[in-house]
């Protein structure tokens, strides 16, 4: 495995990959690799002929500072993770080679109506952050391919209206959320939590299943009960609820009877960790 860690070796790079005509994937991640990351390694791997992982995290994206200077930041272990998983090439810049004249005065990518809705209010611009160094990445990269998770589906959605938008000629592939056997999502977060908090985290993934199957239930009916009841549960089971309710799938409108295709977004505080997962589901009549 090759790392980089300046712009211009890693443009000498992709010129010499690009005249060879080999097929790049990028995985986009914040380090501290997890099984997730690893599952969409292995996805690049079907679809490119060199796999390129990032690791920056971006402090553009961080709406607290505090959150920023805590997240776990694990480069060495990282590295051995992606030998073992035989990446190509590790992109892994400092700061300042991002964001040589600080981030003020930054040129920035803005998805108007999905940034600011859902997590994007309860976080202001931090889908800015993300979408401004994806396409920094995508410029820097020109990769094929570009490899993200379900976990963060609003982030998925946004990306992917960005490079349609913006005429990006890479195809956006998605992977499902891959879990703990208990059924908590994969996130570097969770190395926040307690013993404790990890048994009780499980929990929201399993109200989101239930909530569901209710709403099935229902055919959609007694909605904003249904969502209240499950908040009352994760609330009594010790958890802050910020986001949790239905949405288009697709367009991550408000829920509304005649869309069949939806997705439940939570977003909750388990202690000073902020938890993210969602289900898709489709209503049948």
């Amino acid at each position: 495995m090759r790392i980089i860690k300046t712009t211009d070796a890693l443009y000498k790079t992709i010129q010499f990959l690009k005249k060879k005509q080999k097929k790049l994937g990028l995985v986009p991640t914040m380090g501290n690799l997890h099984k997730g990351h690893i599952k969409l390694i292995l996805l690049a791997k079907k679809y490119a002929d060199i796999v390129i992982v990032s690791i920056f995290v971006n402090p553009m994206q961080f709406d607290n500072l505090l959150d920023l200077k805590k997240y776990p930041q694990t480069f060495i272990e990282d590295c051995l993770v992606l030998k073992n998983e035989k990446v190509d090439i590790l992109f892994a810049p400092k700061i300042s080679e991002i964001y040589p004249d600080g981030l003020k005065m930054h040129t920035y990518i803005q998805v108007p109506k999905l940034s600011k809705i859902i997590e994007g209010k309860s976080r202001p611009g931090h889908f800015i952050g993300v979408t401004t160094i994806i396409g920094k990445l995508f410029n820097l990269i020109q990769p094929n391919f570009s490899f993200f998770g379900e976990k963060d589906y609003q982030q998925l959605l946004i990306v992917k209206t960005f490079v349609k938008e913006l005429n990006y000629p890479i195809k956006i592939i998605s992977l499902p959320t891959i879990r703990l056997k208990n059924g908590l999502a994969f996130s570097s977060r969770n190395k926040y939590l307690t013993n404790i908090e990890l048994q009780k985290a499980s929990f929201l993934y399993k109200i989101i299943r239930k909530t569901i199957n209710i709403i099935l239930k229902n055919n959609g009916k007694k909605l904003h009960q249904t969502i209240n009841l499950a908040k009352m549960s994760l609330i009594q089971k010790g958890f802050l609820v910020d986001i949790f309710n239905v949405y288009n799938s697709q367009t991550l409108d408000d829920f509304s009877e005649k869309n069949k295709k939806n997705i439940i977004l939570a977003s909750v505080w388990l202690g000073s960790t902020r938890l993210i997962d969602n289900k898709k589901f489709t209503l049948l009549n």
